[in-house]
């Protein structure tokens, strides 16, 4: 018995050893690989939040640059100098388009390619480039909307936020935008 008793004990040791040898690097590696998924997470919603914060703000200056082109507004800014505003926001909203390419997946890179023409569709308008009506105009708002509320939810689907906001109360909600100034009579 003491050479086979001291055989079984020493087996027993190694067994075990072993399994506590594997059981923690399978942990370690799980762990390593939570902190990778969180970190990339944190990196996405940083890149998203970014990108829609720059399409708003593209948006803002467009608007500022098409009331002070059509008269609907007076500022103090010229018209080179909002047209300017909107180059760099743009340039901006560029940068953070492309920080969500490198790290979105397939369907938030699809609603972000729409969303980036219907936001430069505002701001050619803005600009002169293209022509239409101020109903036309509201139209490529509520478009441009329509897909952030889409890079929202697909943003989330990615992130792994439970929850849509496509419930009827969200999506009867409509741009709010101020009426058309009566035209002065001749």
């Amino acid at each position: 018995m003491d050479v086979l008793g001291q055989l079984v004990t020493i087996a027993a040791v190694l067994l075990g050893g072993l399994t506590t040898h594997f059981t923690n690097h399978r942990m370690e590696r799980q762990r390593t690989r939570y902190l990778m998924l969180t970190r990339w997470d944190e990196r996405k919603l940083d890149a998203y939040a970014e990108y829609i914060d720059r399409v708003r703000s593209c948006i803002y200056a467009s608007v500022l640059l098409y009331e002070t082109r059509q008269g609907l507004r007076s500022i103090e800014r010229t018209e080179h100098e909002l047209n300017m505003a909107l180059r760099d926001a743009e340039e901006l909203r560029g940068r953070a388009f492309e920080r969500v390419m490198l790290l979105a997946e397939d369907a938030v890179v699809e609603v972000a390619h729409r969303l980036s023409a219907a936001a430069h569709a505002i701001d050619w308008r803005a600009r002169g480039d293209t022509s239409g009506t101020l109903e036309e105009w509201r139209a490529l708002h509520r478009a441009v909307f329509q897909e952030i509320n889409k890079f929202h939810e697909a943003a989330r689907a990615d992130l792994g936020v439970s929850g849509t906001f496509r419930g009827a109360e969200h999506g009867a909600r409509d741009l709010v935008l101020p009426h058309t100034r009566p035209e002065p009579d001749a």
